[in-house]
């Protein structure tokens, strides 16, 4: 039903990956000399990862697997595209690290890991790309250990009711379950790159988030809102003294992010 939608997907992020990787926007560079590309919100919600198992679900090429390993997690990184996991192999073999890489849409997992995890992880901008959240909340289950920990860090829904340029509301709230089609130039890391493609992706509301991980045996343990976001991906954003980015105009008025940790029963 959905394999068209995804096969387009993963050749826009085939394309995205090695301008994502030249950009200052993921600072690989300094990531290499040593620099964590994890955020404050992960890092005091999962605490302390050493030897922890942990399991990172659409995690691109691999920056914050890797911001894992080096604190001592046990990570596993599953991606759907073939150049973002070619690419996370690259950097764990040349930083010497041991994270282990799958490529698979995370729908399709369960035929390619067999493992349980003390920690599922995903965080900032993932489930706009999948059309049905009690799936991917089933996987989650799935793949945890009784008791263990799940946490994801996502952008805000209301965020993606307005239009490309954050100016006028033009989505639903809700997901429909048809995708919403856009074709844009560039990438968030690169608005003039040599890129465009129709893009597919769906809203998902906070109560369609909450309910699918209650319906599939994990219970809540945090929920956080936040006004800021960590990475200028947004037209119109302005930084503030803080170091985090707001659009401007709409700055600490609307919800830019939030978090939700929760425990496995």
């Amino acid at each position: 039903m959905y394999k068209k939608y995804f096969d387009a997907n993963k050749k826009l992020w085939d394309k995205k990956t090695a301008i994502h990787a030249d950009s200052d926007f993921y600072g690989l560079k300094e990531f290499k000399a040593g620099k964590s590309s994890l955020n404050f919100v992960e890092l005091e919600a999962l605490g302390d990862v050493k030897d922890n198992s942990l399991l990172h679900l659409q995690c691109h090429f691999g920056m914050d697997t890797l911001s894992w390993a080096s604190l001592g997690a046990k990570v596993t990184g599953v991606d759907f595209s073939d150049e973002a996991i070619k690419l996370a192999r690259s950097i764990n073999d040349e930083l010497k690290l041991n994270a282990e890489f799958i490529c698979s849409n995370i729908y399709d997992l369960k035929e390619n890991l067999d493992e349980k995890f003390d920690i599922v992880f995903t965080s900032y901008g993932t489930i706009g790309w999948l059309p049905d959240l009690d799936k991917w909340a089933e996987v989650i289950s799935h793949f945890l250990k009784p008791g263990g920990l799940f946490f994801i860090a996502e952008f805000h829904p209301v965020i993606w009711m307005y239009d490309h340029g954050v100016k006028n509301l033009k989505y639903s709230y809700f997901n429909s379950g048809e995708p919403i089609a856009e074709t844009n130039e560039g990438t968030y890391t690169d608005r003039n790159a040599d890129i465009k493609m129709t893009e597919y992706g769906w809203n998902h509301s906070l109560d369609e988030v909450f309910n699918s991980l209650k319906n599939n045996g994990l219970k809540i343990e945090s929920f956080n809102e936040y006004p800021f976001s960590f990475y200028n991906c947004l037209p119109g954003m302005v930084q503030g003294e803080d170091s985090f980015w707001r659009i401007k105009g709409f700055e600490n008025i609307l919800p830019l992010m939030y978090s939700i940790k929760a425990l496995k029963s």
